[in-house]
């Protein structure tokens, strides 16, 4: 009859049905993991944002400057870091290695590195508390015996003298950009970064000495800048289109700066 034909039917359908449930509950399951993982990370970016300097802080030293910082992911492995004695003012714009959550572990370690190196230590040089530095980061990550290491960091480093209006900078890898009357002058890292093996231990960080005055604009950013698409471009940002940039605004207020870097990065 009727039934015995559809019974087959019928009953593959059910089958397809169950399975499509257990799939569903699948899925909610994951969702439900999804959810509790993204909303560990996003409490994990408030603890990251308190280790960065606040806003009073920042305002107290600096009486004009922007910060602009827009991690690609929910937390990230770039920080900023400053510190004063009053007389001198230490300022970092670190790139830590990896993305997100790796990132955000070594941002966490090279943060209290730095504060260990400069509040600790007493170290005043930039280039010495980068050697310093990348021991510390070194015996934090366990790294003495390998031959390749893959974790550390790239960062700029000034320290700035109130009294005598004299900056010194030490890099690894990133830059120092300055505007003066107009023209850009580039103060180069070392080609090599912070986290460094035995085997790369003979180098150490050239600490520059650079005259300022009044007026001139100071930049310090990370690799993240120049990587970025131009908003109108498919090509990257490159740093060259950085120094035009910089050349171009560094004469309006710096509130005006940071708006036009954001529309245009």
């Amino acid at each position: 009859d009727v039934y015995e034909e559809l019974a087959p039917l019928l009953g593959r359908i059910n089958r397809q049905h169950l399975e499509i449930k257990d799939q569903l509950r699948r899925l909610q399951r994951q969702r439900d993991e999804f959810e509790q993982i993204t909303d560990s990370i996003k409490y994990a970016r408030y603890i990251q944002t308190a280790i960065l300097p606040q806003k009073e802080l920042l305002e107290a030293y600096l009486k004009e400057y922007f910060v602009f910082y827009m991690p690609k992911d929910i937390v990230s492995g770039d920080f900023y870091w400053m510190y004063s004695t009053g007389d001198l003012q230490f300022i970092a714009a670190c790139d830590c290695t990896g993305h997100g959550v790796p990132g955000a572990f070594m941002s966490i370690i090279g943060h209290n590195s730095l504060d260990k190196v400069v509040k600790e230590y007493g170290i005043i040089h930039p280039g010495e508390i980068l050697d310093k530095l990348n021991e510390e980061v070194v015996k934090a990550l366990k790294q003495r015996n390998e031959e390749t290491i893959n974790d550390g960091m790239d960062l700029a480093l000034a320290v700035f003298d109130r009294r005598r209006y004299l900056l010194e900078f030490a890099g690894a890898f990133n830059p120092l950009y300055i505007v003066s009357d107009g023209q850009l002058s580039v103060y180069k890292g070392d080609r090599f970064p912070i986290g460094m093996s035995t085997q790369q231990e003979e180098n150490t960080f050239i600490n520059q000495l650079i005259d300022v005055k009044p007026g001139d604009m100071i930049y310090m950013c990370s690799d993240g800048y120049a990587d970025q698409f131009g908003s109108n471009e498919v090509k990257k940002f490159k740093s060259g289109n950085i120094k035009k940039m910089l050349v171009a605004i560094h004469h309006l207020p710096v509130g005006e700066q940071h708006e036009i870097i954001s529309r245009t990065i």
